[in-house]
């Protein structure tokens, strides 16, 4: 490794500088041929340590452009964007500085925290900081400053995002600055943080269905009897998230020791989970048994318990979704859809008394306390109760 990064060195005044051309296929990312900069060190050991990590980190980088099937959001300002020291001299034009620039940062993030993770986490952290390279350019982050946050939230309205998906975006920036600020030791801190803006803004409640409403789906469910329609059944009293029961097996769902029917949420390479706490066993009652009896009664060779939004390498839970309200649209209020079953089961359960902590553990909603994360949960037994008040 000492001979690699002893041809990225150079010695000037006593003072080692790191050096490195672009390769030919890359070039067009930069805006000139050659990186450079000072290593501010005359220590030759430092020197070379310092050079060995930096030449890892554009070994990374550049794997990254060559290997990425979509552009980065903002990565076009890497030619024109960046902040530079001034040049050493007219031969060292190209030196830039060597603190951690957000896109970077996000590199780390992606490397050291997406491990395993849904590919939807890498894109959200991708789009999220390419938004703020767009507008602010891809700076070190030290660089950033409030100016810049704000200027950012005012784009974000100004593209007319409603509050909770700034507090989305917002959210994922600072994850990504934060992390990489404690993986680097860099003394700043976050500017993206306590920004106002209005988190109401553009924000609709998403409506529960009414009782009697999910009555009437369920009856029109079990007259016309297919897998559509097994779906929504298995939806309606569960109050699943309707990609989670998409991308069930059929051994996912079973008959427990006690002979109920109970359905198995585990994240799997086709559909993962939202959160930890996502994952969790759920007893089947009402239409919810309807549809599993169904679901085990059909001859196929298919292991996915819905398999016609399965018919790829990934659960098509946004075609599930856009055929599902279609369908729902002439049995519920307007606005309503098959998200709103999951809303009308937790008010379901309110109305039994149920006890919060129970509720979650049905809906895979998260329980605040660090209490909660201790053991396994409550006894398919006692859900199985509380499911069965409110089934319909």
């Amino acid at each position: 490794m000492e001979n690699i990064s002893r041809s990225y060195v150079f010695v000037k005044e006593g003072i080692y500088y790191f050096t490195r051309r672009i390769p030919v296929d890359l070039r067009q990312h930069y805006s000139s041929g050659k990186i450079s900069y000072s290593l501010r060190t005359r220590s030759r050991s430092i020197a070379l340590s310092r050079a060995n990590r930096a030449a890892c980190k554009l070994d990374e980088y550049w794997y990254h452009l060559r290997t990425q099937d979509a552009e980065l959001p903002g990565k076009h300002l890497l030619r024109h964007g960046l902040t530079r020291q001034a040049p050493l001299s007219p031969e060292d034009a190209s030196v830039t500085s060597d603190v951690l620039t957000l896109s970077e940062a996000v590199l780390t993030y992606l490397r050291l925290k997406g491990q395993g993770r849904p590919e939807t986490f890498q894109r959200a952290a991708h789009r999220s900081c390419g938004y703020v390279i767009d507008v602010c350019g891809d700076k070190p982050l030290t660089g950033y400053t409030k100016a810049d946050a704000n200027k950012f939230r005012d784009a974000l309205i100004k593209r007319g995002l409603a509050g909770s998906s700034i507090t989305r975006i917002f959210g994922t920036v600072r994850a990504v600055f934060n992390f990489a600020v404690a993986e680097e030791g860099l003394s700043t801190t976050s500017p993206f943080a306590n920004v106002y803006y209005d988190r109401n803004a553009g924000v609709s409640g998403r409506s529960s269905i009414p009782v009697q409403d999910i009555r009437t789906v369920q009856e029109k469910c079990k007259e016309i009897d297919d897998e559509m329609r097994w779906l929504v059944a298995m939806v309606a009293d569960t109050g699943m998230r309707l990609a989670e029961a998409a991308g069930l097996l059929r051994e996912d769902i079973y008959r427990d020791e006690s002979g109920g029917w109970v359905a198995r949420i585990d994240p799997h390479p086709w559909r993962s989970l939202k959160t930890d706490s996502s994952k969790r066993i759920v007893p089947l009652v009402g239409s919810a048994e309807w549809a599993a009896k169904r679901i085990h009664a059909q001859e196929t060779d298919s292991r996915f318990a819905f398999p016609r939004y399965n018919t790829t390498g990934t659960t098509n839970a946004n075609s599930a979704s856009a055929g599902l309200n279609k369908w729902l649209k002439a049995y519920v209020p307007k606005g309503a859809t098959m998200h709103g079953f999951r809303h009308s089961m937790r008010d379901r359960l309110r109305a039994v008394e149920c006890p919060s902590d129970i509720a979650d553990q049905i809906g895979g909603w998260q329980t605040d306390g660090v209490g909660h994360g201790y053991g396994q949960g409550y006894p398919i037994e006692v859900l199985s109760r509380w499911v069965g008040r409110v089934a319909l």
